[in-house]
């Protein structure tokens, strides 16, 4: 929870040399989307643990580190960007919201996504982006003022919410885009943004995202895999111990969350340290399952209550150095579904499908695009759908992939990957710092 207030932008330009595959901007500018929580953030998640109950939403959803107009706590504090008209401007935008993918919009412009995740992408003019947890879009904004009354226009994040079961902080956080050496204005426009459950508007936006797949910037997509999985991805119960009672989750059980219904628990030491020293098997089991352990409608309308239950473990899965590896996403409707944020440290991925339903391993592989899909590291399986990645397991470590929403995570939806040694010396993991602190 600590990213909650903690949190600030690590841009990566050009190298020295090189050049954007687009026009040198007029100006760059970090647009960080968040939380705010009036109470300490710390017993915010203490409390929900201690308890077994869902988290206590934010009080504020935030544009740099302000809730902006539609709320009294900015005051003259909301966030404002002096633009010239005529001028190209970047923004980098980085949802580091805890809990929330959000809908983003400028009133009277047009942006043109020109990057996701830190890798190029086939531009395109949007009305609005969609964002989620732990992702980043790079668009172009052109400064060009409608008419000559219009000065300032209101830029909005909305969040989406696509489970109504779930409590959430539904504000809509503004900031303000203010055209300089222009006359002053006290009326300031705002963009239209999808409705809060407009599930199909986010996937309309997600469907736009390609690899710029140029000479410069190829797009390198496996076609071959050594390594299938299918990862269910739920939000669970876990049962209440009698020295827990009484618990506030869903029949009064402890909320919880699994892939595969496996609901991670963090081991007692590290497991970097562990699997370095050769002694792994004292940490986790090295027996993460390739597919679920029971196959069923997994986005039907009323599932049995039996299956809302999992159980806690900590179980990681073994890939050879240069492995080709595809992970297919398999949301569920247990406790009414969610969407997802799916991220994987130390790798970006190439995310080849998408789909509603259950996955179909005869026939939807057939659809998968491996010319220009998107490469990010972060992927979007949206409520009742799947998402297929593939990515070559060349650097060696130990990695987390877990949903980027805070409480999921806490609740177990994770697993760790340990990619081995490869051959070379550049394919090997680094020795721990002779001063690094003992636990």
């Amino acid at each position: 929870m600590d990213r909650a207030t903690v949190h600030g932008a690590i841009i990566i330009r050009p190298r020295h040399g090189a050049a954007y595959p687009f026009k040198k901007p007029h100006k760059e500018i970090p647009i960080i989307l968040g939380e705010w929580w009036n109470d300490d953030v710390a017993k915010v998640m203490a409390d929900a643990l201690a308890t077994g109950s869902d988290f206590q939403p934010s009080d504020a959803n935030t544009i740099n580190g302000q809730p902006g107009d539609m709320l009294p706590c900015s005051s003259d504090k909301t966030f404002r960007l002096p633009v010239k008209h005529g001028k190209t401007y970047m923004l980098r935008i980085i949802n580091a919201a805890l809990t929330n993918g959000f809908f983003f919009a400028i009133a009277g412009h047009r942006l043109t996504v020109v990057s996701s995740d830190a890798s190029y992408t086939k531009p395109f003019t949007t009305d609005y982006i969609f964002i989620e947890s732990g992702q980043t879009m790079t668009v172009l904004l052109k400064a060009r003022r409608r008419g000559h009354s219009n000065t300032q226009y209101y830029m909005a994040a909305r969040p989406l919410a696509t489970n109504p079961a779930a409590v959430l902080d539904n504000s809509t956080a503004t900031a303000v885009l203010e055209y300089i050496h222009a006359p002053t204005s006290d009326h300031v426009d705002f963009p239209t943004l999808p409705a809060i459950n407009d599930s199909s508007a986010a996937a309309a936006y997600t469907a736009q995202l390609r690899s710029l797949a140029s000479k410069e910037h190829p797009a390198d997509v496996p076609r071959s895999v050594d390594e299938h999985m299918i990862v269910t991805v739920a939000v669970n119960e876990i049962s209440c111990a009698p020295n827990e009672a009484p618990c506030k989750g869903p029949h009064g059980n402890r909320f919880a969350s699994s892939l595969n219904n496996i609901s991670f628990e963090a081991p007692h030491r590290d497991i970097l340290g562990a699997y370095y020293h050769s002694s792994i098997g004292g940490v986790a089991k090295t027996d993460f399952p390739d597919n679920p352990p029971l196959s069923f409608n997994f986005t039907a309308d009323n599932l049995p209550p039996e299956l809302t239950l999992t159980a806690r473990g900590t179980r990681v899965k073994f890939l050879a150095y240069g492995t080709v590896v595809e992970v297919v996403f398999q949301g569920t409707t247990i406790l009414g579904g969610d969407s997802h944020p799916m991220h994987l440290h130390g790798f970006s991925f190439y995310v080849v499908g998408r789909g509603l339903g259950n996955f179909d391993r005869h026939h939807d592989p057939a659809k998968y695009n491996l010319v220009d899909p998107p490469y990010q590291n972060t992927v979007s399986v949206a409520k009742n759908g799947w998402a297929a990645i593939r990515f070559r397991a060349v650097n060696p470590g130990v990695w987390f992939m877990h949903c980027h929403f805070e409480r999921h995570m806490v609740w177990g939806m994770e697993t760790v990957f340990i990619v081995k040694n490869g051959k070379r010396r550049d394919a090997k993991v680094m020795p721990p710092p002779p001063n690094m602190p003992r636990c």
